[in-house]
């Protein structure tokens, strides 16, 4: 059942009624913020970027901000200290289940869909003077670098590494930080949860010689049937590294929105980054699934914010349930 109420509210698309300036904004923020993740990162990359993007188009003060990643975003935006943000899937499910880690037993239903990004890729670099070249090769107790603690590398990759039988000694921080100390032998190996290409290997790249270090059909296997991922090739394009795909996992991002914003406003940041993908793949190559049609990719997580559905209603002929948008 579409939202016939939402759909009649204007007779003109988005992208039309944004043109001729005819939009109501009332209530509208004059400046915002998007919950990111460390510098280094794609989330940073990537939220600043649309962040900058919105805010010029709407003519809004705006930008990115450094958090902690997905599980932090949920809670910044839950709350409206961050008006926007930008989460995986599981992170997501958890924060609404009440088991996020930052507010055990606070269910954060009060952070809504605003547009599907990309799917995060799990992978794993090493320096190649390391010798290791797949995940049987990691030593006991290898150092692993697992970035910013609570984000959804944090969250599962260690957990994945377990299930693999690896052995380790846990170390958090910033991506671009783990990799200086990956180039200068503090840690044996970074197991990286994002969007490719991530910032931090291109820049590895340039300076030394890497492994990027695929999974086994098995491991893969083992994986998809411990965690809520999906099978994913790191295309050979994506790196110098790479001479062919790289075997992968993954989990799909979402931006995500305080749900009591204005629905006009929303709608609005929605239609600037959805409505040229070119712009937003200028701005990260992740964006090349930052396609209207994978809106299918939420899935009932998380409750669709009221302007994003009239958007995706409106623009890419979305059937979202009305028990899926928040205020039904």
């Amino acid at each position: 059942m579409k939202i016939a109420a939402l759909i009649a509210t204007t007779a003109l698309t988005a992208t039309t009624a944004f043109a001729d300036g005819h939009i109501d904004k009332t209530g509208w923020p004059s400046s915002f913020t998007v919950g990111t993740a460390s510098q280094g990162g794609t989330y940073f990359a990537y939220g600043s970027g649309w962040a900058n993007l919105v805010a010029e188009e709407l003519g809004l003060t705006g930008g990115g901000e450094v958090t902690g990643g997905p599980m932090q975003n949920m809670a910044l935006v839950h709350t409206g200290d961050a008006q926007f943000g930008m989460t995986t899937m599981g992170p997501a499910a958890e924060s609404i289940a009440g088991t996020n880690p930052i507010a055990p037993g606070l269910a954060m239903t009060n952070a809504c869909a605003m547009f599907p990004m990309y799917q995060t890729p799990f992978s794993v670099t090493a320096l190649s003077s390391s010798g290791i070249t797949s995940i049987a090769d990691i030593p006991d107790g290898a150092r692993i670098g697992f970035g910013p603690a609570g984000s959804t590398s944090d969250t599962y990759f260690p957990r994945m590494m377990e299930e693999l039988g690896v052995n380790f000694e846990r170390r958090n921080g910033g991506w671009g930080d783990l990799g200086g100390q990956l180039q200068d032998g503090l840690l044996d190996v970074i197991a990286f949860a994002a969007g490719v290409p991530v910032p931090a290997v291109s820049q590895l790249e340039v300076q030394t010689d890497v492994n990027i270090i695929e999974f086994t059909e098995e491991e893969q296997a083992t994986i998809m049937a411990a965690f809520p991922v999906a099978a994913f090739d790191i295309a050979a394009d994506t790196y110098t590294t790479l001479e062919a795909p790289a075997r992968s996992v993954s989990m799909w991002n979402f931006a995500i929105a305080n749900c009591d914003l204005p629905a006009s406003f929303v709608k609005a940041a929605v239609d600037v980054v959805m409505s040229d993908n070119e712009r937003m793949v200028n701005i990260h190559r992740a964006a090349r699934s930052t396609l209207p049609e994978n809106y299918t990719k939420n899935a009932g997580v998380l409750p669709w914010h009221p302007g994003a559905a009239e958007w995706f209603i409106e623009n890419a002929g979305a059937d979202i349930p009305a028990d899926q948008i928040f205020g039904n």
